[in-house]
């Protein structure tokens, strides 16, 4: 009792967190509170549960990446079920609220004890599935108290989480209400095993199905050819201040010739983009491209989301940013799938998938400026070098998948769903 106190205490306080953030005018936070206001009138009016329902959820754009095969495995093999997906950050919501494989798509509301009973309430899912992480007490507790078959799916855990400490108890036992927990690697499983979970099994990660899914697509991006002409590029993705800085001390003084530079920034509040034009003295964005402007500039900057996995494609060598702050990197899957040489800065020890692409040589760790151009000549200049590399990274994706096909068929051996 006294735990759920603290936890429920520490969810008001997070709310009123948001709230004083949405005084002060920060979009995110006014996005996050907007979103979830009147849920239930707008779940009504929506229609959700007057079928049957399968709820996934997702807190952001990554993760309904990440479980983004799963959901549509199941759209298309249990056709009689809705599809509704919830996401808890803005950065998911916004970018996907159309997303035309869900049939409902909401925020996720705050994690009280009503919120949880009347969401279930409304929804009546046959099935829920949690991806990757996001363990919110009150509606964990109620499902299981409900008896609704819950998955926790492409899990990844270690040792200093939360789970594993003496005071985590009661997230402990929010693991254990799970009715099964797919993880991606054997640490993960070991670590559950150790605190007495035995619904536990790997099935890998269900991002390198999603990213294989990526050479089958056919969006293509004239603008990029238009902007490359006869050079080559190198796209960087998912850029944040430290990573743009770092682009810049080599593109200002050791840029070879024949190289254009996309950067597809993580954050493209318009601050940031100007920022982003004051460290290079030739640039154009994305807007302007689109809009038919001509100019000869070799940096595109990207000022919207949604195309990073396609700009991957046209790359010659591919940076993952992230890596030089406590963000962690992003997804090195998406270029990696394509067979583009990745770069990246030290911080990725946290991701299993960047430490064995580092290990195989299909990913390249740049601690600053002089790796960086050390690394870009070597793999323009040195066809062997780039080949290999190039090959170890689109091998290493291929080799990966599989996941979904063991979600999906936990599924269908423990009937959850119905194909009628």
């Amino acid at each position: 009792m006294i735990a759920t106190a603290i936890y429920n205490t520490g969810i008001q306080l997070y709310q009123a967190g948001v709230r004083l953030a949405a005084a002060m005018g920060k979009e995110k936070a006014v996005r996050w509170l907007k979103g979830r206001q009147d849920w239930r009138l707008r779940m009504q009016e929506a229609g959700v549960g007057s079928g049957p329902v399968v709820w996934i959820h997702a807190a952001s754009l990554g993760e309904f990446e990440q479980g983004r095969p799963v959901l549509e495995a199941i759209r298309e093999q249990f056709p009689a079920y809705k599809i509704l997906l919830t996401f808890f950050s803005p950065s998911g919501y916004e970018v996907r609220k159309n997303y035309p494989g869900a049939d409902y798509i909401f925020y996720l509301p705050l994690d009280t004890a009503r919120n949880a009973r009347d969401f279930l309430d409304m929804a009546k899912p046959a099935l829920a599935i949690f991806i990757k992480y996001e363990f919110w007490y009150h509606f964990l507790t109620e499902l299981h108290i409900r008896k609704i078959p819950t998955l926790l799916v492409s899990g990844i855990f270690r040792p200093g989480q939360v789970f594993f400490k003496g005071y985590g108890g009661m997230f402990r036992r929010l693991l254990q209400q799970l009715t099964h927990i797919f993880v991606q690697n054997e640490e993960s499983l070991q670590l559950l095993e150790q605190i007495g979970l035995q619904q536990v099994s790997i099935s890998g990660d269900t991002r390198f199905d999603r990213v294989a899914a990526l050479l089958h697509e056919t969006r293509t991006l004239p603008q990029v050819t238009q902007f490359a002409g006869e050079a080559r590029l190198l796209v960087a993705g998912s850029t944040w201040p430290e990573d743009e800085q770092l682009l810049a001390d080599w593109w200002l003084k050791n840029r070879p010739a024949g190289v254009k530079l996309i950067i597809a920034p993580h954050e493209i509040h318009e601050s940031h983009i100007r920022s982003i034009s004051n460290l290079f003295p030739d640039t154009i964005t994305w807007s302007a491209l689109s809009k038919g402007a001509v100019s000869d500039a070799g940096v595109l900057i990207i000022d919207n989301v949604g195309m990073l996995t396609t700009l991957y494609r046209y790359a010659h060598i591919a940076y993952v940013g992230g890596g030089f702050g406590k963000e962690g990197i992003h997804n090195i899957l998406e270029p990696a799938v394509y067979g583009k040489p990745v770069l990246i800065g030290p911080e990725y020890s946290r991701y299993f998938e960047a430490v064995t692409l580092v290990a195989l040589q299909g990913a390249l760790v740049v601690a600053g400026a002089g790796d960086f151009t050390r690394y870009v000549q070597e793999l323009l200049g040195q066809p062997a070098f780039y080949g290999h590399t190039a090959a170890v990274a689109g091998e290493y994706v291929a080799a990966s998948k599989g996941a979904t096909d063991k979600v999906l068929h936990y599924i269908q051996e423990n009937r959850f769903l119905s194909r009628e």
